[in-house]
């Protein structure tokens, strides 16, 4: 649930109007740990009750540290660009009656609707893992929706804080556009991907780009946090489409919009191909005993493998249940396993549906798994995700499974499934 101070501005009214969602890649359908309040695994942007949107109007130019303090206590929105010790510019925001705004962020104060801390890979580990050192800037990114159709969204670098500022300082990346405004990039910066496309079964990857302040769209800096940006790009903009990414250095996020969100599968869509694989009584090859997918609030928590769980050897396809022979290595002994269908030596881990609808781009059978890790979804599904290279650490760049964030195999990034139906 909301705090009451974010309902008030967020909660859908009797008829509300849905703007999209931001989906955190990583998560099958709910932090591991559960969601809570404003830290979850998704986020719907409502129409609020009121607009909140704001927008560029004063520029001050202040030459002392005391001039620009007297400017960011009037109770405005700002964003001061540090210059110099005694040179700073400060661009006042005014009240916007025709958008709304979002902000994202890794801080837990009021200004932030939407708390999103690192993704750990993997998926297993509680939402209580420690992060040695967060990447994720504590006011990181805002959407600004129009209130009126189509309901545009735009996204913009860097978030208010609870003094309504936005403060750049001296060793941040700024500079003064050709037409006179400042504009600026975060210390790790807000990179966007728009699929060319959309977000459907024939769409593709297209490129990375960073966002600054002002919602310009920038060529990648040369490290994260160069000081030196990248060069503009000006046929392309900071509008998000169904499918953008969203990378703030720690999480990615996925925007959906609420037409993108109609066409995808419900989680009931998702629970009835489950019982259509498991009513097919799939059975394990050499002990003969019958499979079955676990539920999908179990396939949510990834917790305790059950009896019937399927197994598969990744290099092949060939589903089994579990069995403990043919390892190649006793040190790790599930990376090295020979199929007795087809000898071929590989992975063998635990299937695992996908259960996060928004990641699908279509509503096919769960007949593909990722490599390494073993969720399950559509062809299509695992064949989009697997060409998109989504930020890792500080510069490199690598597919990962959506479900889990595991980094997928540079050789194999997925694996057509192979069945055995019931000898009966």
């Amino acid at each position: 649930m909301f705090s009451s101070s974010q309902e008030e501005h967020c909660a859908p009214s009797k008829d509300p109007v849905k703007y999209g969602e931001l989906v955190v890649l990583g998560y099958n359908g709910s932090l591991p740990n559960g969601d809570r309040g404003r830290r979850k695994s998704r986020f719907a942007l409502y129409k609020r009750t009121k607009a909140n949107g704001v927008r560029p109007s004063t520029v001050h130019i202040l030459n002392t540290p005391q001039a620009s303090k007297a400017v960011n206590c009037k109770g405005q929105h700002s964003i001061s660009y540090t210059l110099s010790r005694n040179h700073t510019v400060v661009v006042e925001y005014s009240h916007d009656k025709d958008t709304d705004m979002f902000q994202i962020g890794r801080s837990t104060e009021s200004p932030i609707d939407f708390v999103v801390t690192d993704t750990v890979a993997g998926g297993q580990e509680g939402e209580e893992t420690p992060i040695t050192q967060s990447t994720i800037s504590r006011f990181a990114c805002r959407v600004v929706c129009e209130r009126n159709p189509p309901y545009t969204a735009r996204i913009y670098a860097a978030g208010f804080d609870s003094s309504k500022n936005i403060f750049l300082g001296e060793k941040a990346a700024k500079w003064k556009n050709p037409d006179g405004h400042m504009d600026g990039l975060t210390t790790n910066g807000v990179l966007v991907m728009h699929p060319r496309g959309g977000f459907t079964e024939e769409s593709k990857p297209g490129v990375w780009r960073e966002i600054s302040v002002c919602g310009d769209v920038y060529t990648l800096r040369e490290t994260r946090s160069a000081q030196t940006p990248g060069k503009l790009v000006e046929n392309e903009s900071n509008i998000l489409q169904d499918g953008s990414l969203v990378d703030l250095c720690g999480a990615t996020l996925l925007w959906r919009t609420a037409e993108g969100l109609f066409h995808t599968p419900t989680q009931k869509h998702l629970e009835a191909l489950r019982q259509e694989i498991n009513a097919a009584r799939p059975q394990c090859p050499v002990g003969l005993n019958t499979l079955a997918f676990p539920s999908m609030q179990r396939s949510r928590a990834l917790s305790s493998l059950e009896d019937k769980q399927p197994w598969v050897y990744l290099a092949c396809g060939h589903v089994h249940g579990y069995h403990n022979w043919g390892h190649r290595s006793e040190q790790e002994p599930n990376t090295q396993r020979e199929c007795p269908m087809c000898r071929v030596v590989g992975p063998y881990v635990p299937l695992w549906l996908g259960c996060e609808p928004a990641f699908y781009v279509d509503t096919g059978a769960p007949t593909h798994a990722f490599v390494p890790c073993g969720h399950v979804c559509s062809e299509k599904s695992v064949k989009y995700w697997a060409e998109i290279p989504l930020p890792h650490g500080t510069h490199a760049f690598h597919p990962a499974c959506p479900f889990c964030a595991t980094q997928l195999g540079l050789t194999q990034g997925c694996s057509k499934l192979i069945f055995q139906g019931p000898v009966d």
